[in-house]
């Protein structure tokens, strides 16, 4: 007799008369019942969170899901321009340029001040004058090896992003106020002694700080700010429908092109390249 393969999953899975889902009938446990952003921690995590859990969650989701006209919603309106009748591939483009100048900091911060918390000797520090100082060391090695310091900076917000605060409060509000924002926020108070100016610490930046201290997979940070794009992306395309914008996007790029001469591609001597 020929075993059958088997394919354990505590995910969905369903029989003629019922589904369940995370141990639980879908049915009856959890539609009406378990909001989506609960639920969307509840799968990833495979553990159900804690109410204070799914404030912090689902302030992180509000945070990224929209910022108005950026390259991801501008190729999603485009795309649909091209291709109305395929909303999946709309979605798809403005999802894939999540990267890491968009979105993708969410995840380049949260995996940046693990590395951080895990190379450090002993526990975490107690108070604020000890995060000061791992701040202060952290800092001063990124600045010494010429590398930028994830979750710091904004082009627009350069006063301060307003997403950063009330994000920190809400997570001090719930006591999930863990290692990775309090190194977080330290970087904001001491890098200007290194740097020599101030910057703002960013709300994609706080927002994988957060996320890390809910205890959510690392590899899978990127993939919340994506969650949380796709309801901005499908309002993109809702004001699309309404009031539309694409087309004269890409008419005001088509009708005020220039020609201009070939530049023909010649490696540097370093490996890149110029004109």
């Amino acid at each position: 007799m020929i075993e059958r393969p088997s394919y354990p999953t505590a995910l969905g899975a369903s029989s003629l008369r019922s589904i369940t889902l995370l141990g639980c009938d879908l049915a009856e446990d959890v539609m009406g019942k378990v909001g989506f952003g609960e639920l969307a921690f509840w799968l990833a995590a495979q553990r159900r969170p804690t109410p204070g859990e799914t404030r912090v969650f689902e302030a992180v989701l509000a945070a990224l899901a929209d910022h108005g006209f950026t390259p991801t919603a501008i190729v999603t309106r485009l795309t649909y321009l091209s291709a109305p009748d395929s909303i999946q591939g709309a979605l798809a483009a403005g999802l894939l340029g999540g990267g890491s100048r968009f979105l993708g900091v969410t995840e380049d911060c949260g995996r940046f001040l693990h590395d951080v918390l895990a190379a450090h000797d002993g526990p975490p520090p107690s108070d604020d004058a000890g995060w000061d100082a791992l701040a202060l060391e952290t800092v001063r090695a990124r600045r010494q090896a010429r590398r930028f310091i994830p979750g710091l900076g904004h082009h627009v917000h350069k006063e301060g992003d307003p997403r950063t605060p009330r994000l920190l409060e809400i997570a001090a509000e719930e006591n999930l106020f863990g290692p990775h924002l309090s190194l977080f926020a330290a970087i904001g108070r001491v890098h200007p002694e290194v740097l020599g100016k101030k910057l703002p610490l960013n709300g994609a930046g706080v927002c994988g700080a957060a996320l890390a201290d809910l205890g959510l997979p690392l590899e899978l940070l990127r993939g919340f700010a994506l969650l949380a794009r796709t309801a901005g992306l499908i309002g993109q395309l809702a004001e699309e429908l309404r009031r539309p914008v694409a087309n004269e996007i890409f008419l005001s790029v088509d009708l005020n092109n220039r020609s201009v001469d070939p530049e023909p591609y010649a490696p540097d001597a370093t490996g890149g390249s110029h004109g």
